[in-house]
This record gives structure tokens, sequence and C-alpha cells, in this order.
């Protein structure tokens, strides 16, 4: 199960935060720091208490976050953006291409990196993808924060869709 003995941590203003394990979630609800949104069917159990395993928490106070923080590119986080599809042809990706290749002066950067099915990808080689008559979905961007959980987790429970959002993950 994706995100299985893992909860979504959101700030008083119901802003995600970050992935922690179930139980370090637990420990912040006893603790009255967090406040239990949504349970899983398992619990956790204790000599004279069983308690319900948390999936998502909301924090009591509020946290000030950083807003320079950057997304690595790495191929976890471009399937995340992309979806696991390959921008090219739409089939499931297997590997990460670069739009200019490397061998071209291209960089390792968000707007450069996409995922790809590995047919393109042979396809494209060291080329242009206008070269070998391939066209980008959509033009690669740097992500939003919410890649970077996913990424993190592995992907996103269905109870926390919520507060992730459902819009696009690119900016």
């Amino acid at each position: 199960m994706v995100g299985a003995n893992r909860a979504l941590v959101l700030n008083a203003t119901f802003e995600p935060l970050g992935i922690v394990s179930s139980r370090r979630a637990l420990l912040l609800v006893l603790a009255t720091r967090a406040e239990l949104l949504h349970a899983t069917e398992a619990f956790f159990h204790a000599e004279r208490a069983s308690f319900p395993e948390p999936s998502v928490v909301r924090l009591s106070r509020y946290v000030r976050v950083p807003h320079n923080r950057t997304v690595a590119v790495n191929r976890r986080t471009v399937f995340a953006r992309d979806g696991h599809r390959c921008q090219y042809c739409g089939l499931p990706a297997e590997s990460i291409d670069h739009v200019v290749p490397r061998s071209r002066g291209g960089l390792h950067v968000w707007d450069n990196v996409v995922a790809a099915c590995r047919r393109c990808n042979t396809r494209k080689e060291d080329r242009l993808p206008h070269e070998v008559g391939l066209v980008l979905r959509c033009p690669p961007a740097a992500p939003r924060q919410r890649v970077w959980l996913l990424a993190m987790s592995g992907g996103a429970r269905a109870d926390w869709a919520p507060y992730l959002g459902e819009q696009s993950l690119t900016a």
C-alpha cells in the first residue's frame, strides 16, 4: 500500500509540511501538538489503551516555513512531476531525458529534464526533439512544493488528496 505507516503533517493553516512515520504522528497527537484529522483502520496497542493509526494530522501551532526551498532534480522527483508518463508519447516512463542533450550543452535543471519511455529516449538519443519529430506534451518547469512530498512517500494516499490538491504539480 502506498504510504503505509506514514502520516501527512499539515501546518495549522492546513498547508502540507511533510511526511512522518505514523508512530511519530501519534506521539504528536498524544502530546497535544497536533490533532488527528484522518486515521487508518489499524491501531496502536498499549497495555491499557488502543489508539488509531494516524494518516493525516494538523499541527496545533503555526510553523513558519522558508519559501526558498528547492526540490532536487532526480529521477524520483521528475517522475512525480510528470506523473510517471513519457512527456513525448504519454506511455509509462522508464527513464529521464534531457530535452537539450548534455552533449550539446544542456544542463541538468528542471527546465531541461523530462520523464521518457525507453522507445522515445532511444529514438531521440543526443538530438533535439524537433530533429527526430518528437513534441513535448507540456514544457518542463520547476515543480511546486507537493512534488517532494509525493516523492518522499512514493505516492499519495487517497485520504491525503483533499490536502495536497488536485491541480497540476507544475508551476
